[in-house]
C-alpha cells in the first residue's frame, strides 16, 4: 500500500511514520516544505491512502493561515481529482475550527473542502478535530504548552503560568497514531461527521506543571511517579524525551562504611523502595527482624548465604545465593535474618522493601540469627 503523508516533518507525522515503518509499511510518499508540487502530483497519482497532516498554526503573516490550511488542501484535492484517485483521505483539523479566529477559520475552511470533496466523489473522508496533542518529538514553543513546560523544566529554564486553573484538553501522540491506524484499516472512531481520538485527558495547567516538576525532583528524592494514572504515565514518558543528551544520568547518594555500601534507587508512596547493597568479602549484614516490613533479596554478583531463624526458635535455615543463578529470596516477617558474603569479591544484592524507611517507626529489631 502506497501511503501519502503531507507535513511529513511535523510532530504527528514523525510519530506516525515511525509506527508505520515498524509495522512494515515501506511505500510511504512523504510530502513536506522541501517537496515540490511535482512531487505532490506524482504522489496523488499513486497513493492508496492519504494522511493530510500539513498545516500552519503559528505563521509569520496572517495570510499564511489560509495558505497552509486551505490552499494546500485545495491543491491536494484538485490533484486527486485530476488523477481520479478516490483513495480515503484523513485530515487533521483542530477544535479551534469552532472558534472565530484566523487559525480556526482556516481549519474550518479546509474541513469544508474535504467534506464537499468526499460527498461529490464518494470518497471516504476522516476529519479529526484534535485538541492539544502531546508526546515525544513535539517542538517546544510551537506545538504545545506541554512540550514547552517539559523542555524548560527538564533544562532548568524558567516557565510562566498565567492561569493554573485553566483546564486543558489533551490527547497523547500514541493514542492519536493508534486511532489513525484504525482509520487506515477502515475502522475509525467516527462520531457523526467527525472522527475522534477516544481517550482525551482534561487536566488543569497547574496540575500539569506540578507533575512535570515532580518528575524533575524525582532525581533527588527518588520517588517514582504514580504510573497507575494513565495521564501521569504518558506525561512522564513525554518529559523524559526532553532531557538533554548530556543529562540522561544522575547520581545517587551512596552510604559507605567498612562493611560496604547501601544505596537507595527508587521510592514509591505505596509499593515500597528499591536499593542496592554491596558487601565486602567475609562481611555479614542484618541480624534483625520485622513485625510487618517484608523484603525481597536478589544477589546479582558474588556469592553468599542468607540465614533465617524464626523468633523464639533455635532452628536456622540457610539459602545459598549467587550471581551465577539469579533467584529472589523472600524475607518473611517474624524471622531474624542476615546475609553473609562467602566469596572473595564484593557481593551485590538488589533489595526491595514493601514500605519506605521511617526513622520514627523503623520496624527493625536487632536479634542475632
Amino acid at each position: 500500500m502506497k501511503i501519502l503523508i503531507t507535513g511529513s516533518n511535523g510532530f504527528i507525522a514523525k510519530n506516525l511514520i515511525a509506527e508505520l515503518e515498524s509495522q512494515g509499511h515501506d511505500e510511504l510518499l512523504l510530502f513536506n516544505r522541501n517537496s515540490s508540487l511535482d512531487d505532490l502530483e506524482d504522489y496523488c497519482h499513486n497513493a492508496d491512502f492519504i494522511f493530510h497532516l500539513a498545516g500552519v498554526n503559528r505563521p509569520e503573516r496572517d495570510e499564511e493561515f489560509m495558505e497552509g490550511n486551505y490552499d494546500l488542501t485545495n491543491e491536494l484535492l484538485n490533484k486527486l481529482k485530476k488523477h481520479n484517485n478516490r483513495s480515503p483521505i484523513l485530515i487533521t483539523s483542530s477544535i479551534q475550527a469552532e472558534q472565530d479566529n484566523l487559525y480556526g477559520k482556516s481549519k474550518k475552511a479546509g474541513e469544508d473542502l474535504v467534506f464537499d470533496y468526499g460527498e461529490r466523489h464518494q470518497v471516504s473522508t476522516y476529519i479529526y478535530r484534535l485538541p492539544n496533542v502531546f508526546g515525544k518529538w513535539s517542538e517546544p514553543n510551537y506545538n504545545s504548552a506541554v512540550a514547552t513546560f517539559c523542555y524548560n523544566i527538564a533544562n532548568d529554564i524558567p516557565i510562566q503560568v498565567n492561569d493554573p486553573n485553566v483546564v486543558m484538553q489533551l490527547v497523547y501522540i500514541d493514542d492519536v497514531v493508534k486511532e489513525f491506524l484504525q482509520a487506515l484499516n477502515n475502522s475509525p472512531n467516527k462520531i457523526d461527521y467527525f472522527c475522534e481520538v477516544p481517550t482525551v485527558h482534561r487536566v488543569t495547567l497547574g496540575n500539569i506543571v506540578e507533575l512535570i516538576q515532580s518528575f524533575k525532583d524525582s532525581r533527588n528524592n527518588y520517588f517514582v511517579p504514580d504510573l497507575s494514572d494513565e495521564f501521569t504515565k504518558k506525561l512522564y514518558s513525554t518529559y523524559l524525551s526532553y532531557l538533554d543528551t548530556d543529562n540522561f544520568s544522575y547520581p545517587l547518594k551512596k552510604n559507605v562504611d567498612h562493611r560496604g555500601s547501601f544505596t537507595e534507587i527508587l521510592k514509591t508512596p505505596d509499593r515500597g523502595q528499591v536499593s542496592v547493597n554491596v558487601s565486602k568479602p567475609g562481611i555479614t549484614k542484618g541480624n534483625h527482624w520485622h513485625h510487618t516490613k517484608n523484603e525481597k533479596f536478589l544477589v546479582v554478583s558474588g556469592e553468599g548465604v542468607i540465614r533465617f531463624r524464626q523468633y523464639g526458635s533455635d532452628k536456622i535455615i540457610e539459602y545459598h545465593v549467587s550471581g551465577e543463578q539469579l533467584e529472589v529470596i523472600d524475607i518473611p516477617v517474624g524471622y531474624t535474618h542476615n546475609i553473609e558474603n562467602l566469596g572473595d569479591t564484593e557481593m551485590v544484592t538488589l533489595m526491595w522493601a514493601n514500605e519506605l524507611f521511617d526513622p520514627d517507626n523503623p520496624d527493625t529489631h536487632y536479634l542475632e540469627v
